[in-house]
């Protein structure tokens, strides 16, 4: 199943990501999660829930918000990356980022 993630900034600002069946087998789960707190971390993102959990989604829009949207329209190593962990953490065939409205569907 191919997956597609979009991550949008805006009108206009929308940054599309095809990400391959097997780049999604390959990284697993457990290890997208790593990869987006570990992300999460070395941005200094503030958690959403005051009481500290933080949920995978909460990691997702926080690392997008916080790694900025300059990575995704350059559409470089760390846009792809971010794009194959989401996929594989939340294991859709298609997601939509919202940063500005701060949600994922």
């Amino acid at each position: 199943m191919p997956y597609q993630v979009i991550v949008s900034f805006g009108a206009d600002r929308e940054y599309e990501f095809p990400v391959h069946d097997a780049d999604v087998a390959s990284l697993g789960k457990d290890q997208a999660r790593g990869w987006l707190a570990h992300e999460f971390e070395v941005l200094e993102c503030t958690p959403s829930n005051p009481m500290g959990k933080v949920l995978v989604l909460d990691m997702i829009l926080n690392v997008a918000k916080y790694g900025g949207e300059a990575r995704f329209q350059q559409a470089g190593d760390w846009a792809k990356q971010f794009a194959r962990a989401t996929a594989a953490a939340l294991d859709r065939p298609a997601v939509r980022v919202d940063v500005k409205g701060f949600v994922v569907g």
